[in-house]
C-alpha cells in the first residue's frame, strides 16, 4: 500500500472513533475504563412490587458509573455488606441535596430539598422507631447537606425495607451497577 491510502485509512480510522465513542482517540486510556457490561440478572426480593416481581429477569449494567453520573431516579445495585446478594433499589438522594426529616403523626416523611419523598406510586415514605434513628444521624452529623459520594436509597415500600433507612446513607462505591427497568425517574 502507499503512503496516502495509510493516511486515508488512518484518518478514516479516528473519524470512526470520534462518532461511535463521542470523544478522540487521545481519551482512549479513559474509555477503557467505561466498559459497560449488560447482564441479566433474575430478582429474589418483594422490595420493587410491582415494578420488579421476584422470579422476574431485569438487565443489570455493570461499570455503568464509571462512565455516567449517579442520577436521582436511578435504579441501582448496591452491595449490602448484610446480604449475600445485591440489593436492588432506588436513588432518592444525591450529593448536595437537603436533607430533613419532618415528624407527621407517628412518624416521620423524607424530605430532601423540602419535598417530601414518595415512591412511584406517588405514596410519601413514612418512617418511624429504628429506622428514624439511623437517618436522623446522617442529617444531624451532615447538618442536613448530603455529602459528597453519598447517597439515599430506598426501596417501593413507603414503610421501608433493607435500604437506607436501616443501613443509612451509602457511598458511591458500594452502588455497583444500573438496572435497566424502564420505569421513569
Amino acid at each position: 500500500m502507499n503512503k496516502g491510502l495509510y493516511v486515508i485509512l488512518a484518518i478514516l480510522l479516528l473519524v470512526l472513533i470520534y462518532f461511535n465513542l463521542g470523544k478522540l482517540p487521545f481519551n482512549a486510556p479513559e474509555l477503557a475504563d467505561c466498559l459497560v457490561t449488560a447482564e441479566e440478572r433474575i430478582v429474589r426480593g418483594t422490595s420493587f412490587s410491582p415494578f420488579i416481581e421476584p422470579g422476574q429477569t431485569i438487565k443489570v449494567l455493570f461499570n455503568y458509573y464509571d462512565c455516567h453520573k449517579i442520577e436521582r431516579g436511578d435504579v441501582v445495585l448496591f452491595n449490602y455488606a448484610g446480604n449475600k446478594n445485591p440489593l436492588i433499589k432506588i436513588v432518592k438522594g444525591i450529593p448536595g441535596d437537603k436533607f430533613e426529616l419532618r415528624k407527621s403523626g407517628a412518624g416521620w416523611h423524607i424530605l430532601i430539598n423540602n419535598q417530601v419523598v414518595k415512591n412511584s406510586k406517588d405514596e410519601p415514605y413514612f418512617i418511624s422507631g429504628n429506622r428514624y434513628k439511623m437517618l436522623s444521624l446522617y442529617e444531624r452529623d451532615y447538618k442536613g447537606v448530603i455529602p459528597e459520594n453519598a447517597y439515599l436509597l430506598l426501596s417501593e415500600r413507603v414503610g421501608g425495607s433493607v435500604d437506607s433507612t436501616v443501613f443509612g446513607l451509602v457511598d458511591k462505591s458500594g452502588i455497583i451497577a444500573k438496572v435497566d427497568i424502564g420505569i421513569n425517574k
